[in-house]
């Protein structure tokens, strides 16, 4: 699993400043992992880029008071969407997984029905990877990551990171 980026955080640091800068790394994290993330022979890409999200949504809602509620709920909902489609694509992964370690321990006269679910858990993953392509487009044409790192600077314009971000 990709680790997530230490942020160190000043006591003294404005609420607001810590917040945006939060968000612009756990932004920068998130889309990072969204190259090969429809390969389904690399389960492991869909989960660093699920448990992105997740940390994005996180802090997000930690530091909620620190946006304009108009955009913010607006990016929210998205990122929501973007972490409910990764999820969609996650949880079959996670299965055929488990099957396939599992199978191998059965006599070959055992095989077939385990096999059987994991061709059925192939096509939900099939969809899940359709409903999650069709996320990845969304974002990308609703610019959300370009809409974090604004939110971000709206939050703190005189940040000296605001400028020097994607």
């Amino acid at each position: 699993m990709a680790k997530a980026e230490d942020i160190d955080v000043e006591p003294d640091e404005p609420y607001r400043r810590a917040g945006a800068r939060i968000v612009r790394v756990r932004a920068r994290e998130l889309f990072e992992h969204a190259d090969g993330v429809l390969d389904t022979r690399d389960i492991e890409r869909v989960h660093d880029m699920r448990v992105a999200s997740r940390r994005l949504r996180a802090v997000l809602e930690i530091f909620a008071p620190c946006f304009s509620q108009g955009e913010f709920k607006g990016v929210l909902r998205d990122v929501k969407a973007l972490a409910d489609a990764l999820g969609e694509r996650r949880d079959p992964d996670v299965h055929i997984d488990a099957l396939r370690t599992f199978s191998k321990q059965l006599l070959a006269a055992n095989k077939h029905g385990v096999n059987r679910m994991i061709e059925d858990l192939e096509e939900r993953q099939a969809r899940g990877n359709e409903v999650l392509a069709a996320a990845l487009e969304r974002a990308e044409e609703r610019g959300l990551h370009g809409r974090l790192v604004a939110l971000a600077d709206d939050a703190d314009p005189d940040d000296p990171e605001a400028a020097a971000q994607p």
